[in-house]
């Protein structure tokens, strides 16, 4: 059996957690594969909304495993949180999920270090999330980073000493005030809730598992145009967002993987600073932002807003071998008159349809025009009921990428999503 794997094409925030709750039906097990707790997957039935920020987005289904694979950073204090939130709405997960031995723990001091680092920056801050992901990561390529099998060690606390007193040393460059103390009650809390679940070497299990014959998904947080290799530099996350992050972060073979499933909004966002060529900072942009809600489900921040661009989610669709994609919030864009799609970008007076290396160089999106479908949606339940320019829309995108699109968002409820044949 191979792994099928599910991640977002543009700069995050392209819906995974509602697809991957609707998917979940398909799969044994579900497991998340890189990032952390600045991902944030919203999940919205029976009228209320989900975040998760660690977990992976399978846990509402009983039935399912849920692995936290070893790409994944953990910081205690959020997953202790989500725990008992979802703990609240009746939902265990002592027999469902499995955290990978060899995921990074997050640190109070790994926040210090990351809000310390953003502001030193000023005007060239890179708009982190400031949850200690950097930092984290950081120390994870240095080797000097703590894991979660390390919480069973009997020196786990002086090895947390060690590596919190040589932030401390960091800190002091930044000449940073901080109090690394107060949070640490709390931290120590999240550590016995870890303790409370089943701490596996998931490399093994995750390949026993899929010898079994387990229909196995993996996960995908943030997006492509964030990979730290592949996306925007220095605007990016820290970690491999791509297909081949599924491979390193949960330590199955290249051949072991399945389907790629690509998943992308009909238009863009972004949050936080970089390049966004189809940015709209007007009110076509304000007027997507207001009915698609656009705001961070990790940072609350409004989320910059443009139109579909081409030239990114075909280079992405490059870079993951996708083989279906997915097409979130196109609710969004029911009351336009007319909607754009970027096809090419004019750079330094060239045309030229791919990514270009440098990024502070103005870049012109060359756009091609089609006519709204101006009409609701949300309520559709099968592809035959969609509006002909919205097929149209379709149609346009599967032609140009080469890829069909198998599923249709029409609203955030586990609900609104089309299955196309």
């Amino acid at each position: 059996m191979k792994a099928d794997v599910l991640l977002g094409l543009q700069w995050g925030d392209e819906g995974k957690g509602k697809v991957v709750d609707v998917l979940t039906t398909s799969y044994d097990v579900i497991a998340r594969f890189q990032g952390g707790p600045n991902a944030g997957h919203s999940l919205e039935f029976n009228n209320i909304k989900h975040v998760l920020h660690t977990i992976p987005s399978g846990v509402f289904h009983k039935d399912k495993i849920n692995i936290i694979g070893n790409g994944v950073v953990i910081d205690p204090i959020i997953f202790a949180s989500e725990i008992e939130a979802l703990t609240k709405m009746g939902v265990s997960l002592e027999a469902t999920l499995k955290i990978s031995k060899k995921a990074h723990l997050i640190l109070p001091s790994h926040r210090e270090l990351d809000a310390a680092s953003e502001a030193s920056k000023g005007k060239a801050k890179i708009g982190s999330t400031l949850k200690g992901i950097g930092p984290t990561y950081m120390d994870k390529t240095g080797r000097n980073g703590l894991r979660i099998g390390d919480i069973i060690r009997v020196d786990f606390y002086e090895r947390y000493n060690s590596l919190k007193n040589k932030h401390k040393d960091i800190l002091k460059q930044y000449n940073y005030n901080s109090n690394i103390e107060q949070h640490e009650e709390a931290w120590f809390k999240g550590i016995e809730v870890i303790k409370r679940f089943e701490l596996i070497d998931s490399e093994v299990e995750i390949n026993q598992l899929l010898n079994k014959g387990k229909r196995f998904l993996a996960e995908g947080a943030q997006g492509s145009l964030l990979d730290i290799d592949f996306g925007s530099y220095p605007y990016v996350t820290s970690s491999n967002t791509v297909c081949a992050g599924a491979c390193t972060g949960l330590g199955i073979a290249p051949s072991r993987i399945g389907e790629v499933l690509g998943i992308f909004k009909a238009y863009c966002t972004r949050v936080g600073s970089g390049p966004f060529p189809t940015e709209q900072e007007n009110a076509t942009g304000e007027e997507m932002r207001k009915i698609g809600v656009e705001f961070g489900a990790t940072t609350g921040r409004p989320r910059r807003c443009g139109w579909l661009d081409l030239v990114a989610l075909k280079y992405a669709i490059m870079l993951n071998g996708v083989t279906a994609l997915i097409m979130t919030k196109a609710d969004v864009l029911d009351s336009f008159d007319s909607i754009m799609i970027a096809t090419a970008y004019k750079v330094n007076g060239k045309i030229t349809n791919t990514m270009p290396f440098e990024i502070d160089v103005p870049i012109e999106p060359i756009y091609k025009e089609f006519k709204g479908w101006k009409s609701d949606i949300t309520n559709l339940k099968n592809e035959s009921e969609l509006p002909i320019l919205l097929l149209e829309y379709i149609k346009f995108i599967e032609s140009e990428t080469g890829v069909p699109i198998t599923i249709v968002s029409v609203g955030p409820s586990r609900d609104a999503t089309i299955i196309r044949k």
